[in-house]
């Protein structure tokens, strides 16, 4: 409220002059009263607000940003529309890979499962079913599908075998297939599809498919099966009839997750080793 001196408004008088001073005193008591009269008096046109809720700015997107595109990767899942989709991979023949045999060629499942058999005289490895997924990375602009099994030899070993199938003349074709480790030694980690290409990644240090069966191993990676402490991850591309490694070998620590890989680890051990021995 803005403060006014009334006594600036008084004309300044003689003290004996009585009639002017009371009207001067009377003139002050009308000017605080109608004063007063207006302040207490709420404005018809004014808005009440008292009961109004505050309103809070609303963002507006920036135009730019909405028109903006983020590419992704082609992503792997578990269903696909492609016609390999409805292949039941649960019930199906596999070749199995050199150094498992045991006198067999291949393994079949049913409802997902084969029979190991430890008899002397019919001696097999037995086998599940572990998962399916899709991906595209061969360039027919079809899904692929990549399936797992894990292979039981009656010890307490779990290594899996991995098989690339492509949708061809109404039926899978495979076009590649490799084992994996034991958990913390070379064990399937994770198998995808990313921009074409079929992205890898094995438990342990610089672990990798080396040909198309076996899986390279880093001397002194040695450590609990239980509980691995560092995953490598590669990627694979179609080249011609076979998948091609691309790029960098990259081993992660799983202990520090923000720590950056580090890059064809074997081959730095091996310079280690050399250097050394000089």
């Amino acid at each position: 409220m803005i403060q006014t001196d009334y006594h600036a408004y008084i004309p300044k008088t003689n003290c004996k002059d009585k009639d002017l001073s009371k009207f001067t005193s009377i003139l002050l008591v009308l000017s605080c009263i109608c004063l007063f009269s207006a302040c207490g008096k709420s404005d018809e046109n004014s808005p009440d607000v008292s009961n109004v809720s505050p309103t809070l700015p609303v963002s507006t997107p920036n135009a730019n940003l909405q028109n903006q595109v983020t590419p992704t990767p082609t992503p792997t899942v578990e269903t696909t529309n492609s016609p390999i989709g409805k292949f039941d991979f649960k019930n199906y023949t596999y070749p199995l890979p050199r150094g498992w045999q045991g006198g067999m060629r291949e393994i079949t499942l049913e409802n997902g499962k084969a029979p190991l058999s430890m008899k002397e005289d019919e001696r097999k490895i037995g086998a599940s079913f572990v998962k399916t997924k899709f991906g595209e990375v061969t360039g027919d602009a079809q899904d692929e599908a990549f399936v797992s099994i894990k292979i039981e030899t009656g010890g307490a070993a779990l290594p899996q075998v991995v098989y690339i199938f492509e949708w061809k003349n109404d039926k899978p074709e495979l076009i590649w297939y490799f084992r994996t480790g034991d958990r913390a030694d070379g064990g399937l980690r994770d198998l995808r599809a990313e921009n074409g290409e079929l992205v890898i990644e094995l438990y342990g240090q610089d672990r990798y498919i080396f040909g198309d069966v076996e899986t390279m191993k880093v001397t002194g990676d040695e450590e609990q099966l239980c509980c691995p402490t560092f995953f490598t991850r590669n990627r694979y591309k179609l080249t011609g009839s076979r998948f091609v490694l691309q790029g960098k070998r990259e081993t992660y620590s799983i202990a520090d997750p923000n720590a950056p890989p580090i890059e064809n680890l074997g081959d730095k051990k091996n310079e280690e080793d050399k250097k050394g021995k000089k």
